[in-house]
């Protein structure tokens, strides 16, 4: 019988890749807050989730690879799961993931050669946690043996918007097969005949291996990446918990994803089949897909009315949506943006996201809400000379010592109680108590407190831009 993931020989180390672009599912994913860190499906986001189905007995910490503005939101939302991380790599900027696996794997191998590694991405729907972790302690086996384990999906339906994967063969029950090849997005077609077929699967973009093996793979058929990324891993720099990896050898990296670099090159590949339910959440009929009742998919204040095979989603509490003898029409309302699209062009959507960037657009990239490592802020009220923020400060958390060029700001506490540091001057202000803070006074802001701190921001002046910030000290080692 295959081990399992309570099993201690297994010893799996989950890598969790987060980066991503934030354009398929927009507005509700934006490139400052992509979707893996939005809850798409109840109240926990497809990054907690993940991280969750690949913790417990057998895991080792997960490792973490993202970006500089993700950082601290992926620590946070691990905290809010009282998951504990392992190393969390700094990707310099993207270069597909190729190099981000590679890297992560490198890490791992600080634990030993032939320690197993599972790659994963951060933004998968996988409803059944102990079926996929059973899949993956029967594929561990293959992988102890110097296999390369990638998984497939069954497909339910010819899907276009996937790669896919072709068995030779079908592999026993409950053990991995060898694989074919790798299939390209196919057209509806051929997706079609594939299905009918049998011997496909969907590429799902996991996969399960020990260290040593993958790193020779790279030195096989990948040898310039290997030494870029083995550079920048060793002359990677420690930043408050975080390992940054070295910038210059990185960029030297052509942008290359894992599948191109070795999967399809290597001969020692195997293939897993999943026969449980998943979802890359790809565009906004896939989360019609996955929480539609009776055809119909509504989240937050909105209603549907003679609706048929549609999505209405509001994201804003005072913001209603009523739909009206719509028939396969996807609208989803944000405070600063509205999507309204057929459900069989959400493909598009992506191109959209692109118009909007041409022009200049801020919705195209940016939450109205602008999440930082103490905490979260959304601009209410914006003028020529004046905007009023809300502010939210973690508990223990506090902002930069800093000042301001162009701007005075007046604060007035509404939840909680904050500490106040004003030039020479410390005090605290607690529930419906304010200050005044002003131009080019050196100041700070704490939450001393148990319970998250509101207050209210007034900015006036003649330029309210967040680059007008002086730090003279930061405990998240910001510029």
């Amino acid at each position: 019988m295959p081990s399992s993931p309570s099993d201690p020989q297994t010893d799996i180390v989950p890598v969790i890749l987060s980066g991503g672009s934030g354009t398929r599912l927009w507005p509700l994913s934006r490139a400052s807050y992509p979707k893996q860190f939005a809850p798409f499906i109840g109240e926990t986001s497809l990054f907690q989730a993940s991280a969750e189905r690949l913790a417990g007995p057998g895991f080792a910490a997960p490792i973490v690879v993202t970006t500089d503005d993700f950082r601290f939101i992926v620590t946070e939302q691990l905290a809010q799961r009282r998951i504990d991380p392992g190393p969390v790599l700094i990707e310099p900027e993207g270069r597909d993931t190729a190099p981000a696996v590679l890297a992560a794997t490198l890490r791992a191998m600080e634990a030993g050669p032939e320690t197993l590694v599972l790659v994963a991405p951060s933004d998968h729907l996988i409803p059944d946690v102990e079926g996929f972790a059973a899949t993956i302690a029967a594929a561990a086996p293959a992988a102890r043996e110097g296999r390369i384990v990638t998984f497939g999906i069954a497909p339910d339906r010819p899907e276009t918007g996937y790669g896919y994967l072709e068995l030779e063969g079908q592999p026993e029950e409950g053990r991995a097969g060898p694989l074919s090849r790798f299939v390209e997005k196919p057209d509806a077609e051929t997706a079609q005949r594939m299905l009918e077929d049998g011997r496909y699967l969907w590429n799902a973009g996991i996969f399960l291996f020990r260290a040593d093996v993958m790193r020779q793979a790279f030195a096989d058929h990948a040898p310039e990446v290997l030494s870029h990324v083995e550079t920048a891993v060793a002359e990677g720099r420690q930043d408050l918990g975080f390992l940054r990896l070295n910038a210059a050898p990185w960029s030297q990296i052509t942008p290359i994803s894992v599948d191109y670099a070795v999967m399809e090159k290597a001969d020692n590949l195997s293939v897993m089949p999943y026969r449980g339910d998943w979802s890359d959440l790809g565009d906004w009929r896939a989360v019609w897909r996955e929480t539609e009742v009776d055809g119909l998919a509504v989240s937050g204040p909105a209603i549907a009315m003679d609706c048929t095979n549609s999505l209405l989603r509001s994201e804003n509490p005072d913001q209603a949506i009523v739909g009206i003898g719509l028939e396969d029409i996807v609208a989803v309302a944000m405070p600063d943006a509205v999507l309204v699209a057929h459900k069989d062009r959400t493909q598009e959507v992506k191109q959209a996201v692109a118009k909007l960037h041409e022009g200049g657009h801020k919705q195209a990239k940016t939450l109205p809400r602008d999440y930082r490592p103490w905490g979260w802020y959304e601009s209410l009220v914006l003028g020529g000379r004046f905007q009023v923020k809300r502010i939210v400060v973690h508990p223990g958390a506090a902002l930069s010592l800093q000042s301001h060029h162009h701007r005075s700001e007046h604060w007035i506490v509404v939840e909680g109680t904050a500490r106040v540091t004003i030039d020479d001057e410390v005090k605290l202000v607690t529930e419906n108590e304010g200050v005044y803070i002003p131009l080019g006074a050196v100041h700070r802001m704490e939450n001393p407190g148990k319970l998250p701190m509101v207050l209210i921001e007034v900015q006036t002046g003649s330029y309210l831009g967040e680059d007008d910030i002086l730090r003279y000290e930061d405990v998240y080692a910001r510029s």
